[in-house]
């Protein structure tokens, strides 16, 4: 058996996906990081991601994200600690609570968009704004076709 792994020994349409949005990924948290916000870490994503802007139950975004509710109340209680989410009683549901941005959170959420935003811009110019828009409806045609 070689060494190769699994991503290595086909270049598969997951392994194209995967490779811009690490590299996306890795340059979005360094400028993050660089924008005062250097405790935030790529797992978290999985909240900022999902969460409403009137809040999320903890079970609904490890609905959303595909994880467990226990990963997911771990990212929550994290992210409590550091101040970017507090835990609400949801008002629809007394016995229930909400994950709720604090507007420490908020500002990360906004910065996410905007440095991915920049990241995208940073792409459309390196292979050109056509074959961004083209990769773009290419890559909203495929989740509609993957979601049949």
């Amino acid at each position: 058996m070689n060494n190769t792994t699994i991503s290595e020994a086909r270049v598969t349409l997951g392994a194209l996906l995967r490779k811009p949005y690490e590299a996306l990924q890795t340059k979005v948290y360094a400028a993050l990081a660089e924008r005062g916000f250097s405790d935030v870490r790529p797992a978290h994503s999985s909240v900022f991601r999902y969460i409403k802007p009137e809040g999320s139950r903890v079970s609904d975004l490890a609905e959303r994200a595909d994880m467990t509710k226990q990963s997911m109340a771990y990212l929550t209680a994290n992210l409590t600690d550091l101040g970017y989410v507090t835990i609400a009683p949801d008002p629809s549901d007394a016995r229930a609570k909400l994950v709720v941005l604090t507007d420490r959170g908020r500002a990360v959420w906004e910065a996410l968009v905007d440095l991915s935003l920049d990241a995208e811009a940073h792409s459309s110019a390196r292979i050109g704004a056509e074959r961004m828009t083209q990769l773009r409806a290419i890559l909203s045609d495929l989740a509609k076709a993957m979601s049949d």
